[in-house]
């Protein structure tokens, strides 16, 4: 399974908007620049994300973007699924009606574990984690 630069750049984004959780919104310019993404590529993929509850935009003067809930409660899983759509990797795992053979393949039990796991492992990962990862990594750099 291989997520789409869309995915990866969201989850990214909203990395950005956990580190800076409790500090306010963060501009469109500013995430881009952090992390050396198209302004234009981020305002794509922002929508789905607004649209999905994960992101707000507080009105007033300074404007921007925030995190709508708490990064302790918003997973990877819950970026990757508004931007990605389904994770299973095989529409057979989710709607079995879709293949002839659903009944009778041996493989189908191997694809559902393996979007139990993949769920499984996304969910693991809150953003707050992700924030801290972060922050960690850049220390050590001596960013």
């Amino acid at each position: 399974m291989k997520l789409s630069a869309r995915a990866r750049y969201g989850v990214r984004m909203m990395i950005q908007l956990a580190v800076s959780y409790n500090k306010g919104p963060m501009y469109l310019k500013d995430i881009a620049k952090n992390e050396a993404i198209s302004e234009k590529y981020l305002s794509q993929i922002i929508i789905p994300l607004k649209a999905g509850g994960l992101i707000n935009m507080p009105r007033g003067t300074h404007g921007g973007y925030a995190l709508n809930r708490p990064p302790e409660q918003i997973t990877a899983k819950d970026v990757v699924e508004i931007l990605e759509g389904n994770l299973s990797p095989l529409e057979c795992v989710k709607n079995p009606t879709v293949c002839a053979r659903a009944g009778k393949c041996a493989a189908q039990e191997m694809w559902v574990a393996l979007s139990i796991k993949i769920k499984e492992s996304l969910s693991s990962f809150t953003l707050q984690r992700l924030a801290m990862l972060h922050n960690e990594k850049n220390r050590a750099l001596g960013i």
